[in-house]
């Protein structure tokens, strides 16, 4: 008889895996550390002219920033385009030809925000700020830009503000002999101040306390 073949077993073969790569995390981009301000810095290129009128302070500082910044204002121009209010955070209190060192509803001036909003307007990229350290202000001009600042006189301190009551139910701090100038440089020892065409120089004690009269308030060049 023929022989009987073995039939031949054909072995399935084992399924090979193909392992997934692991994911490479992306790392998170370290924070740009804050570079140290400068002992001292000053702006060059800036100078003012005296306010034309008794309470025209604020537009003549408005508009000796603008310059600064490329913008021509004529101060009256500025001034006559503010609104009118007896809330100096809404418009300009008062008679701009008024006697100076009174307060609402006398004539008074103007606060931050309706010089910052009326800059806007013109184009510049202006914020009112309320609360600004000291070392923020000195970041500013150590990065080249000047800052409208509101002090009390030529940064007096002997002077107190007070809390009024506007027609709009509002309260807001005033202060008599409120004032508007321009920082443009500081030192170890003391801050510069450029007022109209003049420039003066204050230590930081008596500055900090007048700037802190009206809640260190001012106007910065922020995009």
């Amino acid at each position: 008889p023929e022989p009987t073949a073995t039939p031949t077993i054909t072995l399935t073969p084992t399924l090979t895996f193909t392992p997934t790569p692991t994911e490479t995390a992306t790392p998170l981009p370290s924070p740009t550390p804050t570079q140290p301000l400068p002992e001292s810095a000053a702006i060059s290129g800036i100078y003012g002219t005296n306010q034309i009128w008794a309470l025209s302070c604020e537009s003549s500082a408005a508009v000796d920033w603008a310059r600064y910044f490329g913008m021509s204002i004529l101060e009256s121009e500025f001034h006559n385009a503010l609104p009118v209010s007896d809330n100096p955070e809404e418009g300009f209190v008062g008679n701009v030809h008024g006697a100076w060192g009174q307060t609402p509803p006398n004539p008074y001036g103007v606060h931050a925000e309706p010089v910052a909003r009326l800059l806007r307007a013109y184009g510049l990229p202006a914020q009112a700020v309320k609360n600004i350290s000291i070392e923020e202000l000195k970041r500013e001009i150590a990065e080249g830009r000047p800052v409208i600042i509101w002090v009390i006189g030529k940064s007096w301190t002997n002077v107190n503000p007070y809390i009024y009551q506007a027609l709009d139910g509002s309260e807001v701090t005033v202060a008599p002999y409120q004032h508007t100038a321009l920082l443009v440089g500081y030192s170890k020892e003391y801050v510069t101040i450029l007022d109209g065409s003049s420039i003066y120089y204050r230590n930081y004690a008596a500055f900090e306390k007048s700037f802190a009269v009206l809640n260190n308030m001012a106007v910065l060049f922020q995009e």
